[in-house]
């Protein structure tokens, strides 16, 4: 059963702001209004840690997103890498005046 949350002017929810965050810990959710219009929530910590998703680095993140993508576009990656392997990088010569 999902609660109703309480709703808070701005202007209250300034005044009275430890309230709201007690509020937030005991009893759930805090909505802040402007104008009638709901515009901001206050959540518990421990509220918003679960809702969060959590904090990977961005290897880890590339890791899982090609994990999830199956064994199909793994092959099609180790194609792609197989084949860089084997052709030769060009020739550069950097001390070659462009203007000849």
């Amino acid at each position: 059963m999902e609660t109703a949350t309480v709703q808070w002017q701005v202007q209250e929810a300034k005044q009275r702001f430890s309230e709201v965050l007690r509020a937030a810990e005991s009893d759930g959710p805090q909505t802040i209004t402007r104008h009638g219009d709901a515009v901001a929530v206050v959540i518990d910590i421990n509220e918003y840690r679960r809702l969060m998703p959590p904090d990977i680095s961005f290897v880890d993140r590339l890791l899982v997103t090609f994990a999830e993508l199956g064994d199909e576009v793994a092959d099609v990656i180790d194609e792609v890498e197989s084949e860089r392997q084997h052709s030769m990088p060009r020739e550069v010569d950097v001390f070659e005046d462009p203007a000849e």
